[in-house]
């Protein structure tokens, strides 16, 4: 596996047109591998993140089984005449390995939370967006059994409210998704709608098997579209 970090230069009209649509930066990325990378269900498989710290400062993070070539991102939306090459990739499947049990991280994913709900008595169940900061955080906690991680719960004499302050996790950024995919852009059932948000926080690993599993897989839905992608840094 690897990681690999794209500064996009936002000045660029190739870089606006490909922040304006998940569908063509993820179309962007999947050309940045010589052969297109397997996806096997629950496998490891090509996960993209857009960090956005600023309007200058738009940053593509990009994991996959295989080393990916941005040489046409940096010619459409980098920096081409830099002196520096306007990506670096790491070995993430080392840093990956070395993950132990009990070890702490700060973390910071893009999801897409949602839930099934059927609206009358016999109908089918529908994919719905959870909209409330409660309802969002509450989806990244039913992931933790499964995903091997545990939010670590914030120390007494940093809690600011009596309630809802138990633990390092934050969710913000919200923001709805809403484009065609195919080249039928008129039809309906090709409309793709998302709601994504950013959770940033404090991690303890409690199975790292699973937790490598789920780093490599994605966490939630949407993940062609730049939901899923857990990156960790040293924690505080």
């Amino acid at each position: 596996m690897y990681l690999t970090r794209f500064r996009l230069n936002a000045a660029r009209t190739g870089a606006r047109r490909l922040l304006a649509s998940p569908q063509r930066l993820h179309a962007a990325v999947m050309s940045s591998f010589p052969e297109t990378p397997p996806s096997p269900d629950g496998g490891p498989r090509v996960l993209w993140r857009l960090d956005r710290d600023s309007s200058a400062e738009v940053v593509l993070y990009v994991a996959g089984p295989a080393r990916p070539d941005l040489t046409h991102l940096v010619e459409q939306a980098g920096w081409p005449t830099s002196e520096v090459q306007g990506w670096s990739t790491y070995d993430y499947g080392s840093f990956l390995a070395g993950l132990t049990a009990d070890s702490t991280w700060a973390f910071r994913l893009t999801a897409n939370p949602v839930h099934s709900i059927r609206r009358k008595e016999g109908e089918p169940t529908k994919r719905t967006a959870h909209v409330t900061p409660r309802h969002q955080i509450e989806w990244l906690l039913k992931q933790q059994e499964s995903g091997g991680f545990a939010v670590v719960e914030k120390a007494v004499e940093k809690r600011r409210l009596e309630r809802g302050d138990e633990l390092e996790l934050i969710v913000g950024g919200a923001r709805s998704l809403s484009f065609n995919k195919g080249r039928a852009l008129s039809e309906s059932r090709n409309a793709v709608r998302i709601t994504a948000v950013t959770y940033q926080g404090r991690l303890r690993v409690t199975d790292p098997d699973v937790f490598r599993r789920k780093l490599v897989s994605g966490l939630g839905k949407a993940k062609a579209y730049g939901c899923g992608l857990m990156t960790l840094a040293p924690g505080r």
